[in-house]
């Protein structure tokens, strides 16, 4: 059990240093990640009367800004030289494909969940149940999209699911440990909000980072008007880093098994 603690400590410790190098050399991606956010708030406004066309666009160009992330974040993450503005113009249309063919498999049976779950008294608590499920067995899509070689959506999501299989703890303990002192309530609140895109919705990649820091903010007792200014300017950041790290964390445990890094652990010590 020590040997295990001790591997897996080890594991964040690097995963930690890895990000902030990462984050020093990539911090345009906030700066990028503003751009898109103010894009997709335009855009919305502009095609939200277009009813189901409107929907169509949206959809578009999500899959287009969390393509584009997706591609800065795997710079950042296996590069080592610094990002620039250039690298943001070279991410555009990158894994567009990709999040749209996942997008799309997972549109269909949530539109006949929701459409099923409506006439059912019961319908939230079983809507909510197969939305947490979801947020866990799909919670790496995309860090398979962009590390992992696969041939269509569903090789994305079945990684994603064997995945989770064999990592589950290694995975969540981080996010369990930030969630821990704000409750379960607020667990099964934001799981319910990021289990319907997989991570591939834009604004549900800003959302955690967004709900997380106004919860420990409130938590701490920072007056909401100071609060609310600092959330808003800390969400951009924090989402980079939170992806930076997911992605460190993922490239180290894709590549290796529990048993190889106890292993390791001791060869070190």
């Amino acid at each position: 059990m020590n040997d295990i603690v001790r591997a897996t400590l080890r594991l964040y410790q690097h995963a930690l240093r890895a990000t902030l190098r990462s984050f020093g050399r990539s911090w345009v991606i906030a700066i990028a990640v503003v751009v898109f956010a103010i894009v997709m708030v335009g855009v919305t406004f502009l095609v939200s009367p277009l009813g189901i066309l409107g929907g169509f666009v949206l959809g578009a160009l999500n899959a287009l800004v969390i393509g584009a992330t997706l591609s800065l974040i795997e710079q950042a993450v296996t590069s080592s030289r610094s990002l620039g503005w250039h690298d943001i113009r070279g991410s555009v249309g990158q894994y567009f494909w990709d999040v749209i063919g996942v997008g799309f498999v997972l549109w269909v049976p949530m539109l006949l969940l929701e459409q099923g779950m409506a006439a059912n008294p019961n319908g939230p608590f079983f809507a909510a149940a197969i939305f947490l499920l979801l947020f866990i067995l799909l919670n790496p899509a995309p860090e398979v999209i962009y590390q992992v070689r696969h041939s269509s959506p569903l090789d994305v999501l079945r990684e994603s699911y064997e995945f989770v299989i064999e990592n589950w703890i290694e995975w969540f303990l981080p996010l369990a440990i930030v969630v821990a002192p704000l409750g379960l309530s607020f667990f099964f609140g934001i799981s319910e909000r990021l289990g319907r895109g997989a991570g591939l919705d834009f604004f549900q990649v800003l959302v955690l980072p967004f709900t997380l820091l106004r919860a420990w903010l409130s938590y701490l007792g920072l007056p909401s008007e100071a609060g609310s200014t600092l959330v808003i300017v800390l969400t951009p950041p924090a989402a980079v880093a939170m992806l930076i790290f997911r992605g460190h964390l993922f490239a180290a445990l894709h590549g290796s098994s529990r048993r190889q890094r106890i292993f390791q652990g001791r060869g070190v010590e």
